[in-house]
This record gives C-alpha cells, sequence and structure tokens, in this order.
C-alpha cells in the first residue's frame, strides 16, 4: 500500500510538473516576438527611411532579444515595397517602415495595387524631420540662399533637383519651392533619396529637397552644402542654416516623417507587442542620441491617433498635388 501509495504521489507530482512546463511553453510561444521580425523600407539603403530604420532595428534587437530584419524594397516613389507590404502574411513577422510619400502617393499614382488606409495598420509614428534644401558643395558652396536663388531665377529651367522618386515628399517641395518662390526648375526622379544623394555629390544634380534625416550625414561631412530648412524655426542640429520664414518663404512648411505599419490581419496582441517593442527601441539613449544628429523628433504617435494623423495628412496633401499641378515625370 505503501508503495502504490508514494507512486501515486510521484505520478500526481509528475503530472503537475508536466503541466507546468507545458503551460510556460505555450505561453513563451505565444509571446512576440519568439522569432526574428522582417520589417519592409520601401527605399535603397542610404535613405531617410533607411536612417531611421537601421538604428531602431539594432536597438530592437538589443532589447528584445530577436532580429528586426531590414528588407530595402524600392522603387515606384515607395509604393513598390509598400505593395509588398500589403500583400505579406499577417503573422506579426513583417512590418512596414512608410513615411510621408505613402500619404501622397494616392494622389499622384492612379493605380496602385494597394489601399494605405485598407491594407496597412497603422502602429506607431516614429520620426518627423524638415525638409531642407541641400546644393553640391563644390558647385555652389560658395553662395547662400539669396545668391543661390538669384542663380535659379537668372537661368529658368537650365538647374534640376533630383528626388527620392515622383509623389515623393522631395518631388513635392521640389514643386511647391518652385510655386512659392516664382521660379522653374526640372525634376530629375531617382529610386530613393540614396541613389539621389550620391548624384548630388558627384556634381549631377544641382540641388535636393531632402528630408534631414538622410542629408545630416553628408552637411556635416562637407559633401554638400545646406542653404535653407523649412517652416518657421531652424534645426537645433544645424542651428546656422535659416529657415524659409526668415528668407522671405513663410507659407513653405514641408516636415517628412516615418512611421511603423503592419499588414491587415496582424493579430491584435502582436501588434501592440510590436509598438510597444518599437517604443522602448526608439527611447533609447542610443537611438535618442540618432534622432537628435539628424534634427529629429520621436512624436509617439500610435494606433488611433496614428491613423488620424495619416488620413489628415492623405487630405492635406491631396490639396496641395491640386493646387501645384504637380505629375510624375
Amino acid at each position: 500500500m505503501q508503495a502504490n501509495g508514494f507512486n501515486r504521489r510521484d505520478v500526481l507530482r509528475a503530472a503537475a510538473a508536466c503541466a507546468a512546463v507545458y503551460g510556460t511553453a505555450g505561453h513563451t510561444q505565444n509571446i512576440w516576438p519568439s522569432k526574428p521580425v522582417t520589417m519592409i523600407v520601401p527605399f535603397p539603403a542610404g535613405g531617410g527611411t533607411d536612417a531611421f530604420a537601421r538604428p531602431l532595428a539594432a536597438q530592437f534587437t538589443k532589447l528584445s532579444g530577436k532580429s528586426l530584419v531590414i528588407d530595402n524594397r524600392g522603387g515606384a516613389g515607395g509604393t513598390l515595397g509598400a505593395g509588398i507590404a500589403a500583400k505579406a502574411a499577417p503573422d506579426g513577422y513583417t512590418l512596414f517602415m512608410g513615411a510621408v510619400h505613402h500619404t501622397i502617393a494616392p494622389s499622384m499614382y492612379p493605380r496602385l495595387d494597394y489601399d494605405i488606409e485598407k491594407d496597412l495598420v497603422p502602429l506607431i509614428l516614429v520620426a518627423s524631420v524638415p525638409q531642407v534644401l541641400v546644393v553640391n558643395a563644390k558647385q555652389h558652396g560658395n553662395m547662400d540662399f539669396k545668391a543661390f536663388l538669384a542663380k535659379i531665377k537668372a537661368n529658368p529651367g537650365k538647374l534640376n533637383y533630383g528626388s527620392a522618386g515622383g509623389g515623393t515628399s522631395h518631388h513635392l517641395a521640389g514643386e511647391l519651392f518652385k510655386q512659392q518662390s516664382k521660379t522653374f526648375i526640372t525634376h530629375i526622379p531617382y529610386r530613393g533619396a540614396g541613389p539621389a544623394l550620391n548624384d548630388l555629390i558627384a556634381g549631377n544634380v544641382d540641388m535636393m529637397f531632402d528630408g534631414l534625416g538622410s542629408s545630416a550625414g553628408h552637411i556635416k561631412g562637407g559633401r554638400i552644402k545646406a542653404l535653407m530648412v523649412s517652416g518657421s524655426k531652424r534645426s537645433p542640429a544645424f542651428p546656422d542654416v535659416p529657415c524659409a520664414a526668415e528668407l522671405g518663404l513663410p507659407d513653405y512648411n514641408v516636415t517628412t516623417w516615418y512611421g511603423v505599419w503592419a499588414p491587415k490581419g496582424t493579430p491584435a496582441d502582436a501588434q501592440a507587442r510590436a509598438i510597444e517593442e518599437i517604443r522602448k527601441a526608439a527611447l533609447t539613449d542610443d537611438a535618442k542620441a540618432v534622432w537628435a544628429a539628424q534634427g529629429a523628433e520621436f512624436p509617439n504617435l500610435t494606433g488611433v491617433q496614428f491613423d488620424g494623423f495619416v488620413k489628415a495628412e492623405i487630405r492635406k496633401w491631396a490639396a496641395v498635388v491640386k493646387a501645384s499641378g504637380a505629375k510624375l515625370d
């Protein structure tokens, strides 16, 4: 009897232990992320989106213990990568880092293969930077904004500006500049800000209206020169660069922002965990230092607030496209 009682107790203990082990294992499997996560970046390396995605990915990996793998899918002004992200499996392991360009695209591209409002779920707005007018340092480095503007006006159509592609904020910023300064410059679209910057540095294009995130390092390195930042205040990262309002363009207010989306149908718990992990990554000292060096703010809008922001941006840019007459080249 004693032996049987002992065995019974052993069996009960073993069953309880197994339940605890399996219960823990099941819970662990449900914790996101349990494997590497892919983040689609719809522009090549070297552009503004990539400049924020990579340091964010490094901090995410350090904090979560799982890799955030950057997958650069450039083309069609960022819409190619957005379409790929929209069609990805909604299992929580594909994210998309989009930008202001994706709220401009619906007004510029008549046949997008995705709907930014219906096919992707906005998670968190991670960075906002002013647009900056930059020129080739060797060709125009001896000029300030007023001298450069005089050169543009004296040579209508002869100077050009590069952009990250048709329908991007770089493109619209250039069209707004033309409209408000009453000048004419030729648009040269590229497959991302990185390739456009490379040609600006090489002297193949005259200027860019770039997000400060991708230009900051080149400005500090002396490869390009900043003549103006958009808006009504100077950037703390470049306090010597005058703002548009100071230079007679009080309504020239263009910012480039970056956010993270997930494919529609991504589980709510994975969305919540992704928001929290990305927020923690953006608030690390290392990420804050990168943001500050690039003149960026961390808006920290999430979920419904970010969704409302995106909808407002779509309406705003639709009006800008209509007023400026901007078209794909």
